[in-house]
Order: structure tokens, then C-alpha cells, then sequence
């Protein structure tokens, strides 16, 4: 882990990108290829005390063939390591962990945590980006942060008073800790699915309500819909939509057959939350212990929040990864670049600009070797 130390955090730099995620070190990546200087023309602030992004957070049961692909982080072939061969019988946060910090090292990234950015704020000839280890100055800023840190938990009444466990799928660690339990599983993505088959033979019984139907598809058109459609939100400064909106569930030999015994099917939302239970539209009553909230993210922007971004839609507006509002300013891993391939394909393009934008404010790259040309 590199640890931030003292004097470890420049004063000022071309770039400042935040996050250390997917996107985060793609970005990072292509800004090295195209002649900048990790620590001198540039600098990745993380907040997590390891490297690996959110990944690192994840639970332990979870595995890579359980979870949407994680795609190689570009140049990562170069490292001899590739997630297509990597051992899925280690818990996947592990094996991220693992790969991140060894591609972190290789590539000479020197990631900076753990630093929390706490504000990001315009200045004549930049942003000021405030830490918690110290300020440092930036002509132009790459947000990474990801959607880890802000879990969606939508509005239901009587939630307050519910006496059982609930959480949200941060909080999530083993199906161990719901032995027993009767369970309410509330969201229609994987994590929810996950949540239903690590769930099967330990908790006492299990239910699952969603807001929309559930479909299992192998559609190869769903993920272009998906990103177009978050793309299109984005450009219009409208709220995200979900991924698994727009791609179904995968209909793995798994999931299938987890739906056709009868786990992996799912309820119409329910009304209310009772202090013991829920009641479902049509009045009835379901018993239960515990309610886990796997009910997607929303970016983390707070510390954008200076900046003034949201658009009179309730979103921000983005374009190919880029600020309309501040122009230097490039949102990496944000809407149609949320997939890990969206934010490996994403680097590139954002890398681009953020060179072209350097070169357009000085005509010169003060973190670049002399003579150094963007690839």
C-alpha cells in the first residue's frame, strides 16, 4: 500500500485525478502513455486504505464468475497478469486487490492514499481540490470517485420503525449472518441475485421483490442499449439509469436454474414496511427479520458539490466524459462508462482531451519530459 506521506502530496500539478478505481487507473494509464509524469504532471488521490477500488470492499463469498466481468486494465497483459485466467476460487475482492496493486507498482502509478478529497473548488487558473492530508492546486481535474460510498435505499413508510436488521449492499459481509432469518432481498440486480443464491440453504426463508419484472437474457444488444441510454441521460443532464435496466440478468445455466426451483423469482415492490414485516400491495402481510437493500448506487459527487453541476433535470450534464458546466473538469467512470470496459475504452478519450486541454490553456505540459509528445 503507498501510504501518503508527509510532503508526499504536491502543491500543485497538471492533473489531479480522484479515484483509483477502473476508470481511475485507466485514465492514469493513458496520461503516463501520453508523456506525463505520475507524481509530477500528475497525481491519484485514492481514499481506500488498499489498492483496488471498490473491490476491496466487497464480501467475501463473492467470486469473478458471480459478477459482471472485469474486464483487463489497459497494458495489464504487459504485467503477465489478466483477470480471464485469473483463480476464481479466491474471493474476488482478493484477486482485484491483488492484480490492482502489482498493475499500481508495474506502471509506476504511485497512488496516493488513503486521501479523502473533501471539495473540489473552481479558481482562476484551475481547481483547488481540498483533502484531508492537504490542498493541492490543478489546472485540470479527473473525477473517479465511483458510486461504492452512496448505496440507493428508495423511500418506503414505515421503514424507520422496522425492528429487524436492514442494510444496504456495502454493509453486506456473509449469508452466515442471516442463519435463521426469514429475508427480504429488495432490487433486481446481481448483487441481489447473489444475495438470493448465497442465501439459499442458510437463511430459515427468503423473498424477493423488485421493482420492475425480471428478465433473464443473453441479448448481445443489451449492453449497447444499456450505455446508450445512459449516455443520452447524461447528455441531458438527467438522473442515471440503472445498467441492469437497460441488459436484463444474465441467463447463466445458474441463474436459470435457480429460477425454475423457484428461488430466483421475483415479487411485485411491496406497499409499506411494518415494524416486523411488509405489506404487499393487495394488503397482505410477509413476515420478516431482515431486509438487505441491493438497490443499485448513485454517483459520488459530493465533493463536486462546489462546482455547482446539478442541471434543473437533477443531474449532471457530461459529454464524451466531460464537464459542460466546467470544461476542465472530466467525469471518468460516470454513466455510459460505468462497465469496466465503458471506463477501460473511457481512459483513452478522457486522457485525449485532458491533454489537448493542458496544451490549450500553456501550450506546454509542465509534468511532461521535454520533447515528449502525446501518443
Amino acid at each position: 500500500m503507498a501510504e501518503v506521506r508527509e510532503g508526499a502530496l504536491p502543491g500543485a500539478v497538471d492533473v489531479v485525478v480522484v479515484g483509483a478505481g477502473q476508470a481511475g487507473l485507466s485514465v492514469a494509464w493513458h496520461l503516463r502513455r501520453m508523456g506525463l509524469e505520475p507524481g509530477a504532471g500528475f497525481v491519484v488521490l485514492d481514499r481506500g486504505p488498499d489498492a483496488g477500488g471498490a473491490w476491496q470492499f466487497r464480501w467475501d463469498a463473492l467470486r469473478l464468475d458471480d459478477a459482471h466481468r472485469v474486464h483487463d486494465l489497459p497494458g495489464m497483459r504487459e504485467t503477465g497478469l489478466s483477470f480471464a485466467t485469473a483463480d476464481a476460487s479466491r474471493p474476488a475482492r482478493d484477486v482485484v486487490r491483488d492484480y490492482y496493486e502489482r498493475y499500481e507498482r508495474w506502471f509506476g502509478l504511485n497512488v496516493l492514499r488513503p486521501i479523502r478529497v473533501g471539495a473540489v473548488r473552481a479558481e482562476e487558473a484551475g481547481f483547488l481540490v481540498a483533502t484531508d492530508k492537504g490542498d493541492v492546486r490543478a489546472r485540470v481535474v479527473v473525477n473517479a470517485s465511483g458510486t461504492w460510498a452512496r448505496p440507493f435505499r428508495p423511500y418506503f413508510a414505515g421503514a424507520a420503525d422496522f425492528r429487524g436488521v436492514q442494510i444496504s449492499t456495502p454493509q453486506y459481509r456473509a449469508a452466515e449472518d442471516f442463519a435463521g432469518m426469514r429475508v427480504l432481498v429488495v432490487g433486481g440486480g446481481t448483487s441481489a441475485v447473489g444475495f438470493l443464491r448465497e442465501l439459499e440453504g442458510v437463511a430459515a426463508g427468503m423473498v424477493w421483490a423488485t421493482r420492475r419484472p425480471v428478465e433473464f437474457t443473453d441479448d448481445p444488444e443489451g449492453g449497447v442499449r444499456a450505455v446508450r441510454q445512459a449516455d443520452e441521460a447524461a447528455r441531458a443532464g438527467l438522473p442515471l439509469p440503472s445498467i441492469i435496466h437497460g441488459t436484463g440478468l444474465p441467463a447463466t445455466p445458474e441463474n436459470l436454474a435457480a429460477r425454475d426451483r423457484g428461488l430466483l423469482v421475483a415479487r411485485p415492490m411491496f406497499s409499506a414496511i411494518d415494524p416486523d414485516g411488509v405489506r404487499w400491495a393487495d394488503g397482505s402481510f410477509e413476515a420478516v427479520d431482515a431486509i438487505i437493500w441491493a438497490t443499485g448506487f448513485r454517483a459520488e459527487l459530493t465533493h463536486l458539490a462546489p462546482l455547482r453541476l446539478r442541471e434543473p433535470g437533477g443531474g449532471v450534464r457530461v459529454e464524451n466524459g466531460r464537464s459542460t458546466r466546467e470544461p476542465g473538469l472530466f467525469l471518468a467512470g460516470f454513466g455510459p462508462q460505468a462497465s469496466t470496459i465503458g471506463a477501460n475504452r473511457a481512459g483513452r478519450t478522457i486522457a485525449r482531451q485532458v491533454l489537448d486541454e493542458l496544451r490549450s490553456e500553456a501550450g506546454t505540459l509542465t509534468g511532461a519530459p521535454t520533447g515528449t509528445e502525446a501518443d
